[in-house]
């Protein structure tokens, strides 16, 4: 017998069903909610609120379990290569052998952009911010590719469609971090592997031709990975809802793109090295800082501790604490502001006042002190963000149509002025 919850309104009793997940956990099912009782729920931000049954991402924020399609992302970030993730995201299952080398290939072969695309690219200001750039151009290539806009589209144009996007990403996002940097834009290569591919095309200039140090791409594949989904945040709930309208994938992951550069939700890790080097202008008394995160009444926050989901532990901070540490010691960069990182770190770590509250070092701080040593600017570190979270957004939108998802349409309590009449100007 299904199980229920009772629902009592003006006397009158309803049955909820109650939705039990594959690890267990509990929703009460309120699709028929205002059909049944006339009332809708209230729940601003959708804390509370289950917008869809997934099967891509668990995430035990209590216990610090983060899973991809089952596979602990501590395994996953320690064994496998990024795109092998992204598959296994978007397709439901590890690739074999033969599916992977199959796989990679077809995103090799799709990493150039059009020609036309460099007109669209100049034709941004010089100081144009790199995840406008990033957004501007992805919803492009609906202009490039219309059959992707069709709704009616096989899965083999889906499939397409969705290699496109995996292949031109990295290079659109080099492209928009050397608009910034007013270099010249470099193409592909496509006998290095994905993450060393993105890499030169960052950092390869026409007088020097950047050499790839495998601890800086390896822990770029571990960053990656650890971003590649996390369950029904911001953007990834706008990926599903403007996918929702059947509109293309390009324009969905460009809304993503778009939630994703709001400060509240990608930015963390650029507010990290943002707060290291205002403690170094102000001297670099770490202590200082201390003190004033310590005291509940100074407004001052530590950037880039704790964490609103994981309430013990990040898992992915453990994995790539590791990864910084080996780029740091590999690199041999001299920046103050990773000095007092690297301070911070062990004070967090040692002290009891963040001990005791959880307040650990997360993913976001070690990823900036990384983004940090391999000279990326802070502006396009919410880029590498999209880079990593694209293979999630994927997975989500393709998942959302499979399913035949309606078309996402949130209620609202109104508490606006009820009817009034109009008043003419002159008599107003």
């Amino acid at each position: 017998m299904a199980e229920t919850a009772q629902l009592i309104i003006d006397g009158n009793t309803y049955e909820v069903p109650i939705i039990t997940g594959s690890e267990g956990e509990k929703a009460l099912d309120i699709s028929k909610l205002r059909a049944q009782t006339g009332h809708i729920t209230l729940d601003i931000g959708y804390k509370n609120t289950g917008s869809t049954q997934s099967a891509i991402t668990f995430l035990d924020g209590e216990k610090g379990i983060l899973r991809y399609r089952g596979y602990p992302i501590e395994q996953l970030a320690e064994q496998s290569e990024f795109l092998e993730v992204a598959y296994l995201l978007i397709y439901g299952a590890l690739p074999a052998k033969k599916e992977y080398e199959e796989f990679k290939n077809a995103v090799t072969i799709h990493t150039l952009v059009h020609e036309d695309t460099q007109k669209i690219f100049d034709g941004f200001p010089s100081n144009s911010h790199p995840m406008g750039v990033l957004s501007s151009l992805v919803s492009s290539l609906t202009a490039f590719y219309p059959r992707s806009i069709d709704p009616g589209r096989t899965p083999q144009e889906v499939n397409r469609t969705i290699v496109r996007l995996l292949a031109k990403i990295p290079t659109i996002a080099a492209w928009a971090y050397k608009g910034e940097m007013g270099h010249p834009v470099n193409y592909p290569n496509n006998e290095l592997d994905y993450c060393s591919n993105f890499l030169h095309m960052l950092f390869s200039l026409p007088t020097e031709k950047y050499e790839v140090d495998p601890v800086v791409a390896d822990a770029l594949n571990k960053l990656l990975i650890l971003h590649a989904d996390h369950e029904q945040n911001c953007s990834t709930s706008t990926v599903r809802i403007v996918g929702s309208s059947h509109t293309s994938l390009y324009t969905a992951v460009a809304a993503g793109i778009n939630a994703l550069w709001g400060p509240l939700h990608g930015g963390a890790n650029q507010a990290v090295i943002e707060m290291l080097e205002a403690i170094r202008n102000d001297g670099g008394d770490i202590q200082k800082y201390v003190k004033k995160a310590q005291d509940k009444d100074d407004p001052f926050r530590l950037m880039g501790f704790g964490h609103r989901v994981y309430k013990n532990f990040d898992p992915r901070a453990k994995i790539i604490k590791k990864a910084a540490d080996d780029v740091l010691a590999k690199l041999g960069v001299d920046d103050p502001c990773l000095d007092i990182a690297k301070e911070l770190e062990e004070i967090a770590l040692r002290d009891q006042y963040f001990v005791d509250r959880n307040l650990y070092p997360n993913v976001d701080f070690y990823s900036g002190i990384i983004y940090r040593a391999m000279g990326i600017p802070t502006e396009m570190f919410t880029v590498m963000f999209a880079l990593g979270r694209l293979p999630g957004w994927i997975a989500q939108w393709k998942e959302m149509r499979e399913n035949q998802e309606p078309i996402g349409r949130p209620r609202q309590v109104y508490i606006g002025e009820t009817e009034r009449d109009y008043v003419s100007i002159d008599k107003r």
